[in-house]
């Protein structure tokens, strides 16, 4: 009889990952990883109890290729580059993003507070947020979040023409919202 085959909790992650960003997080059964594999299912119990529990792994290395995304595009400008990287998500996992964004699930719950803090240290490089605040700047965040989701939305749905710059769109909204923050701070 040969030997069994191994595998790492990282290689189970990654296949299952691989089921998600095709089929969705909902896709992910241990008999599916299993076939990816081409193994058994006692290899995946042994590193998982449950599917959920794989399921929440896959979402972490979600999170962790979304956060790799946003430092590839690291121009200087890291406003910018947070609403570029969840373009780039949208568009190359759109699965995933839909997932994600467009369902309820418990996954996100933690996500605005666990980014957002991440985030907001991220935008206090940005010379043009230099004069706001923690609040202001998470405040900011926030309103650039939904416009962002819902570009990203129409992005990973293919719903803009062709003609349509998504990055210029995103620019110049970014830049409204903050000269409009930078307003109202004056007023008050």
């Amino acid at each position: 009889m040969p030997p069994r085959k191994k595998f790492s909790k990282g290689k189970i992650i990654d296949s299952a990952f691989e089921i998600a960003r095709i089929e969705g997080l909902e896709s992910i059964t241990i008999r599916k990883v299993a076939e990816k594999l081409g193994s058994s299912i006692a290899p995946i119990y042994v590193n998982f109890e449950t599917v959920d529990e794989l399921k929440a792994e896959v979402v972490k290395k979600t999170f962790g290729v979304s956060h790799q995304l946003l430092m590839e595009h690291d121009t200087g400008n890291p406003f910018r580059d947070i609403g570029i990287a969840s373009l780039r998500f949208a568009k190359e996992y759109s699965v995933l993003f839909m997932d994600l964004v467009m369902k309820q699930n418990e996954y996100m719950n933690d996500y605005d507070e666990t980014m957002g803090k991440d985030l907001v240290e991220l935008m206090k490089k940005d010379t043009a947020l230099k004069d706001f605040t923690d609040k202001e700047l998470m405040e900011i965040l926030k309103k650039m979040r939904i416009f962002q989701v819902g570009l990203s939305v129409m992005v990973a749905n293919g719903l803009l023409s062709v003609d349509v710059n998504e990055e210029m769109i995103l620019e110049s909204t970014a830049n409204d919202i903050i000269l409009a923050a930078k307003q109202r701070k004056k007023g008050e």
